[in-house]
């Protein structure tokens, strides 16, 4: 029963790190203001840009990526340190270590949960693009930094956020698949690149109506 315990506690504790509302605080601090009421409504680094300027938007963005890669140390060194530091055996049907990556890839999918579905907001929040960075870059620095370029590369080109996200994410799929990395960090990044895509559902309604704006048009 300890073993179940300490693992949810974990998963609690991914959550809310994730949910830490990065663009919702960084609107009260510079201009008092609901960054929710303004532009696009969203709590994200490119809402923040529009609204708040340059700084508190990288500031905002890089706190997003730190939230995710966070989740994942703190996983890997929490669910690792259940036998040895605190000496809660998992059951004989786990193994020994064999289930801290799926425990480490439940954590992920909790931050970006936490981001999303902040429960500071209402169980409202962002798209879970950044987070999901800091995750890759946790899990396995060459997928992160893959995805990161391919991300860098589309708004050099089109100067769209949404679109760079959303190819971003698919990127990491294949970056993941083509790479020697255990099944459930490969499933992670399935399921947390389709979940980061379903959240940009009414970008992409935006993309194919040619309505989507652009980095630098008002």
């Amino acid at each position: 029963m300890a073993f179940w315990i300490a693992g949810v506690i974990g998963l609690a504790i991914a959550y809310l790190f994730g949910s830490m509302p990065t663009g919702y605080l960084a609107g009260k601090l510079v201009k008092g203001i609901d960054i929710r009421e303004h532009g696009s409504n969203s709590v994200g680094a490119t809402n923040v840009l529009r609204t708040l300027g340059k700084w508190p938007a990288i500031v905002v963005l890089l706190i997003d990526v730190m939230k995710g890669a966070g989740v994942v140390v703190f996983a890997q060194w929490f669910y690792s340190g259940f036998s040895t530091v605190l000496t809660i055996a998992p059951p004989p049907m786990f193994g020994t270590q064999n289930w801290v990556p799926w425990a480490v890839s439940l954590a992920g999918l909790a931050a970006l949960f936490g981001h999303s579905r902040s429960v500071w907001l209402g169980f409202a929040g962002g798209k879970s693009a950044a987070t999901g960075l800091g995750v890759l870059l946790a899990l396995s620095w060459p997928v992160g930094l893959g995805a990161a370029m391919v991300f860098g590369i589309v708004i050099a080109i089109f100067r769209i956020v949404s679109l760079g996200s959303m190819l971003a994410a698919l990127a990491a799929v294949a970056f993941i698949f083509g790479m020697e990395q255990p099944l459930p960090y490969r499933l992670l990044v399935l399921a947390g690149s389709i979940y980061v895509i379903g959240r940009h559902r009414a970008n992409i309604q935006r993309l194919l109506a040619g309505a989507e704006p652009r980095l630098g048009v008002k």
